[in-house]
């Protein structure tokens, strides 16, 4: 099922791009991509929600095909803000939501700052704290500040990725070259703003993200890499008894980054429990 790409000018006059796959008369799907990635890596998640369902994903500001900004507004009150205008773009006025890492972040402070919206919200593998301490924080702080911005060639960046994401799927190292990076006549550079999104990766302080899960009021679902270095376990026990709507679940031999590790479970995992949801909100309506 391949994606239809669109644009839309948001409150800031800011131009976005999205991608949407599906049936425009099924349950909506938005999809928040984590911090370096882009809307083409929904595309398996998708699919493998099929015609049920419409789904679309946000190249969030400064990534894929949407307008850069200044680093300052890379922040979660911005991106929040974009995410408002998308929905009213659609005219949704109940969908699910997914977010990857700041995509989950952003999904979270959505669900708190919009009461009601959501008929059920995935969160993959960040938590409260994720992005303040830890071996994953600072290993994202590291990365942050040492990754080039130009690579000699293709394989140089390929090495970029085997290196830095040892878990990462051939067919996920594959969408990274081809939607993160592109050719120009100093080399291959990133088609994100690595320069201004490291910069305020390294600078702004992160969202406290307790206030949103306990205000949790739809059915959510937190799914952990068995491998995760940013999401703690415990952290992840703790968001559950913080909050009687979430659930939780763990991916073996999955990294931080669940769904290019493992993407056929993750998959399944996300579409299993949608239509768990599905089928519940089927049966409340009929009583």
């Amino acid at each position: 099922m391949p994606a239809n790409s669109h644009f839309f000018t948001n409150r800031s006059q800011m131009r976005l791009h999205y991608l949407s796959w599906g049936n425009t008369s099924g349950i909506a799907v938005v999809l928040l991509h984590g911090l370096r990635s882009y809307a083409q890596t929904w595309d398996s998640l998708a699919n493998a929600l099929g015609q049920q369902y419409c789904c679309y994903a946000l190249d969030q500001r400064g990534r894929g095909g949407s307008d850069w900004a200044e680093s300052t507004r890379y922040r979660t009150e911005a991106y929040v803000s974009d995410l408002e205008d998308l929905v009213a773009h659609l005219g949704l006025q109940s969908f699910v939501l997914v977010g990857h890492s700041l995509g989950g972040t952003n999904a979270l402070e959505y669900a708190r700052l919009n009461p009601g919206r959501l008929q059920a919200l995935v969160v993959e593998d960040i938590g409260p704290g994720s992005s303040v301490s830890g071996d994953g924080a600072e290993r994202i702080r590291r990365e942050m500040s040492q990754t080039p911005l130009v690579f000699p060639d293709w394989e140089s960046a390929a090495q970029f990725w085997r290196q830095a994401r040892p878990g990462l799927s051939l067919e996920g190292l594959a969408s990274r070259l081809t939607h993160s990076m592109k050719q120009t006549p100093a080399g291959i550079e990133w088609r994100h703003d690595q320069q201004g999104i490291a910069q305020a990766r390294l600078s702004i302080t992160p969202t406290d993200l307790w206030p949103a899960v306990r205000a949790l009021d739809c059915p959510t679902l937190f799914i952990r890499g068995a491998r995760s270095d940013f999401l703690p376990l415990a952290t992840l026990e703790a968001i559950k008894a913080a909050n009687a709507r979430v659930q939780t679940t763990e991916i073996a031999d999955a990294s931080h980054y669940v769904h290019d590790d493992q993407g056929a479970m993750f998959n399944r995992v996300v579409v299993d429990y949608l239509h768990e949801q599905r089928l519940q909100l089927q049966q409340i309506s009929g009583e």
